[in-house]
């Protein structure tokens, strides 16, 4: 998650939808005020081998806290979520500690995918750490669960959308280069390739998933579907 105040935007960053590529080609146009949260060792290394900007401003001072609060967070191991900007935090979240003010002058955007893409790729993902994980099994888990909560459920209030703009994974360099100008940004956005090692079956989504199993993505994430006009066309 990126709060840009030199540019006045909010990036709220969703799962499986390059969201730390885009993280990190972000990080390069931020200034020392701006709020930029953690992501994994892994790719706290590739950022600091590209020379960009680390973590930065994410915690959240003491005062605006309030001491009994931050007492009782750390008790309950909360500290990460009730202490600090995080990597997947919602929008639910960020509007009371950015401020109303700034909440509604600011720019705020996130990245959407289609969702049978989306399960595939969180799947190739958890893939690593068990090779024999069956597709449909997975399809049925609560990591899709959580995946959805990590979507629309990160950009969106009690049901309603809350970002001014949902771009689309599928024109992702379109979508930055019309951001860059929006900001008023001469070079490029370099985006670095994370992760896209992990999935090894190159194939579309069609030819690995079930007819039921397309179903099932189909029915968990209706609202995505029907929000962004995606289509199941097999």
């Amino acid at each position: 998650m990126i709060i840009s105040h030199r540019h006045r935007f909010v990036f709220i960053k969703t799962n499986k939808t390059a969201g730390t590529s885009i993280e990190l080609a972000l990080a390069r146009i931020c200034g020392p005020e701006d709020i930029i949260t953690p992501v994994s060792r892994e790719d706290e290394k590739v950022r600091r081998a590209l020379g960009l900007p680390g973590p930065q401003n994410h915690r959240l001072p003491l005062r605006e806290v309030g001491l009994g609060k931050a007492l009782g967070s750390l008790l309950r191991g909360r500290a990460a979520q009730d202490l600090a900007y995080y990597n997947h935090i919602s929008a639910a979240e960020i509007r009371p500690r950015l401020g109303e003010a700034r909440w509604r002058s600011y720019f705020k955007f996130c990245f959407e995918r289609n969702p049978w893409e989306r399960v595939v790729s969180l799947y190739y993902w958890k893939q690593r750490q068990r090779p024999r994980l069956d597709m449909s099994a997975f399809i049925r888990s609560d990591a899709v669960q959580v995946l959805k909560r990590r979507g629309i459920g990160l950009y969106t209030i009690d049901g309603e959308v809350v970002v001014d703009r949902i771009c689309r994974f599928e024109n992702l360099a379109e979508e930055l280069d019309a951001l860059r100008r929006q900001w008023g940004i001469a070079e490029p956005l370099e985006l670095p390739r994370l992760k896209g090692q992990y999935r090894r079956d190159k194939r579309g989504y069609r030819e690995l998933l079930s007819a039921d199993d397309r179903c099932r993505v189909a029915e968990l994430f209706a609202d995505e579907i029907a929000l962004m006009g995606y289509r199941d066309d097999a």
